[in-house]
């Protein structure tokens, strides 16, 4: 019986377990966390076999200790469940900046046993009660081992990441930080700089009411928790730092080539984007989560959104989340549906086109 603790069971601890209890039989989850509902619903639902407030001897049975929490708290919950080690058992951790805790392993002499986690999914909602075992799938899962860790103890963890559906990815810590503050950390401060931006434009409420999919597309990252966000740009400061000043530079170019009306210029710089982004592996696992949304044209009558979801309902086809676009420039509204898959989202369009219904963009 494989045994796995969490210190920390909110959405990626959460996810994790679920995944684990999905597709482990011999497997037995232990969690620790402060939140006495989060305690109750993991034990209820049987996704933890036992729940701790604090870490304790409990954890002295486990193989693998995953630290969920907060990254402020890592070294007292590093040293809380020190005492309670046994031989042998592998420590993680599933933060997306590894410099900070790479620090505190260090200082502890960990360096045998641990091996830095990042799951590269995640989710605008936060909490356990948002977890879900599909979360993982297809999902890159970096690992950082520290220099000491034997390649058994790696191989173990390797094989336990495979279990949960996710795919692992060994690069050092380091260039973890430096590729993250890339693709995700800079991202998020982008996208919320630009909300911002529009924000204090918007003086009497136009732009926030027309902001269409596009626009909604690009932000949506900025919904995230702040906390989370706070810490991280406090933990990986000279990386985030760096390229949004290489960024601003880039700003300041196409800028100069906007005001000089330089149209090789401006052409070149939106078709090399283009060019290098459909070159990405269209697969959902990245950090920043792709959304499986489709914009359905309906004639603006009763019953048109009920034949909609009634067509997919018959048809097996879960809905993730449906909503109408407001900013409608013609007599139609817009539709728009999301999903849980690729799967999902080709089969719909192949239904909803044979009913004549038009896929705006497609």
């Amino acid at each position: 019986m494989l045994t796995c603790g969490f210190i920390g069971f909110g959405l990626i601890g959460g996810s994790i377990a679920r995944a684990l209890k999905q597709n482990k039989a011999d497997i037995r989850i232990l969690a620790c966390d402060p939140s006495p509902e989060t305690r109750r619903l993991c034990t209820e639902q049987g996704i933890a076999d036992a729940a701790y407030e604090a870490p304790c001897s409990a954890f002295g049975d486990c193989d693998f200790i995953f630290l969920c929490a907060p990254v402020s708290h890592n070294e007292e919950n590093l040293q809380r469940v020190l005492p309670f080690l046994k031989e042998g058992a592998v420590l993680t951790d599933v933060g997306s900046v590894k410099t900070p805790i790479n620090d505190c392993v260090r200082r502890l002499g960990l360096t045998d046993r641990f091996i830095g986690g990042h799951p590269m999914a995640g989710s605008e909602r936060v909490g356990y009660a948002s977890s879900k075992a599909s979360l993982l799938e297809n999902a890159y899962y970096i690992m950082t081992p520290a220099p000491d860790v034997p390649q058994e103890a790696v191989t173990r963890f390797t094989k336990l990441v495979r279990s949960t559906g996710a795919i692992p990815l060994l690069i050092g810590s380091e260039k973890h930080d430096y590729v993250t503050a890339a693709v995700s950390h800079l991202p998020h401060i982008i996208a919320a700089s630009l909300v911002n931006l529009v924000k204090e434009h918007d003086e009497d409420g136009v732009m926030k009411a027309i902001a269409a999919g596009g626009f909604k597309d690009i932000t949506r990252i900025a919904s995230s928790s702040p906390v989370m966000w706070q810490q991280i740009c406090l933990t990986n400061t000279v990386n985030i730092s760096g390229l949004l000043s290489d960024y601003i530079g880039a700003l300041e170019k196409i800028r100069r080539e906007l005001d000089a009306k330089s149209a090789e210029e401006l052409y070149d710089f939106f078709d090399t984007a283009r060019l290098y982004r459909d070159s990405f592996i269209d697969a959902n696992s990245g950090p920043i989560k792709k959304a499986y949304t489709i914009r359905v044209v309906i004639p603006d009558e009763a019953g048109s959104l009920a034949e909609v979801a009634t067509l997919l309902a018959a048809n097996g086809i879960s809905i993730k989340n449906i909503g109408i676009s407001h900013n409608r420039e013609a007599e139609e509204g817009v539709l728009i549906i999301e999903f849980y898959d690729e799967n999902a989202i080709e089969r719909a369009v192949k239904l909803l086109t044979r009913r004549n219904f038009e896929i705006a963009g497609r």
